[in-house]
């Protein structure tokens, strides 16, 4: 949350509509001027109307310089274009989060689907490897029986059929460590996903009430006065933490869809039939080793990397998927320490 920096308001759809409307309001004021051009012409050629005509252009100049008058005007704006925009697109943060947990909800389910099918083709990889490995084992000792009693061919048979097994156990080990990397990280986004859902479906419940108490004591005429005293508006604030955290879920909430897209197509590139993996599959998730910090995993991601590469440090695929302890300080919190 501290890396991510906050939407400013012309990035959001209620910016966009702003924008329109700004141009619509320079363009109708730069008519407006030119239409009234001679008219402002005759006046300057009376002394009288010149001055009072100075006395309101400076007045205007110090209304446009003031900050506080220019925060009050772009406030004014911002709420009426938020109404605007508000009639034909979510833009209620509490709105938007709502929709993520829902979203949450059906990606858990998909990952707990998708941690099954790799942890099933784990299991059928590693029995392949072991039949392999009998085999070896087997057409070795065939081997050496038939160098004893001088049965050349048989030897160069079974050494070569026990080479090309011993080869194809190398591919499929390699395959493995990938399947288990998609299997840790699967299964940590999973966790960490479980989390997040938790977390924001308490800040949503705790945070609806609170924002409504705090329209209720903040009118728009208190927030107005606020921000011509020169300080800062709670209600405002209060909807930038809102709008903060469903940032940052949207943006998890795309790692992790992307992730399982990912994986999936990985999966789908495997033949355990005939032990191949298409080689477009295993590019796509080492290119994903290589990209930058995960906002998922955090530091994790390179320990899981690390782990999938490991000979020693291997994944019990007989441990169940287990629910994560709700003892946890609430991620979003300090969001709303103002």
């Amino acid at each position: 949350m501290k890396s991510n920096t906050t939407t400013s308001f012309w990035q959001k759809p209620e910016g966009k509509t702003g924008m329109i409307g700004l141009i619509a309001m320079i363009a109708g004021g730069g008519y407006l001027l030119f239409k009234a051009l001679p008219y402002l012409i005759s006046l300057t050629e009376n002394l009288l109307y010149l001055s009072v005509l100075l006395i309101g252009l400076g007045a205007l100049i110090y209304v446009i310089l003031d900050p506080k008058v220019r925060n009050l005007v772009f406030y004014i704006y911002k709420s009426i274009v938020r109404k605007i925009t508000g009639a034909f697109i979510q833009i209620d943060p509490i709105g938007i989060l709502k929709t993520y947990i829902e979203e949450l909800r059906n990606n858990l389910k998909n990952m707990s689907k998708q941690l099954a099918i790799v942890k099933g083709q784990m299991q059928r990889l590693k029995m392949l490897m072991e039949e392999n490995k009998k085999t070896i084992d087997n057409n070795l000792k065939l081997a050496n029986k038939a160098k004893e009693v001088d049965k050349q061919a048989i030897v160069i048979l079974k050494s070569r059929k026990a080479g090309r097994l011993q080869e194809s156990n190398i591919r499929l080990d390699e395959l493995y460590k990938k399947l288990e990397l998609l299997y840790r990280v699967l299964l940590k986004m999973y966790e960490n996903s479980e989390i997040m859902l938790e977390d924001i479906e308490d800040q949503v419940m705790v945070k609806e009430q609170e924002r409504k108490a705090i329209r209720a004591s903040h009118s728009a005429m208190k927030s107005a006065m606020n921000i011509i005293a020169g300080n800062s508006d709670k209600r405002e604030m209060f909807d930038q933490a809102l709008e903060a955290i469903a940032e940052d879920v949207s943006m998890k909430i795309g790692e992790m869809e992307r992730f399982m897209e990912m994986s999936a197509n990985f999966m789908d590139s495997i033949d355990l039939q005939n032990g191949v993996f298409e080689e477009e599959g295993l590019q796509l998730l080492e290119k994903w080793e290589k990209e930058g910090v995960s906002l998922l995993l955090g530091t994790e991601k390179d320990l899981l990397i690390n782990k999938s590469k490991s000979d020693t440090d291997m994944v019990d695929l007989d441990k169940p998927i287990e629910a994560k302890s709700a003892n946890h300080t609430n991620q979003y919190s300090d969001l709303f320490k103002f």
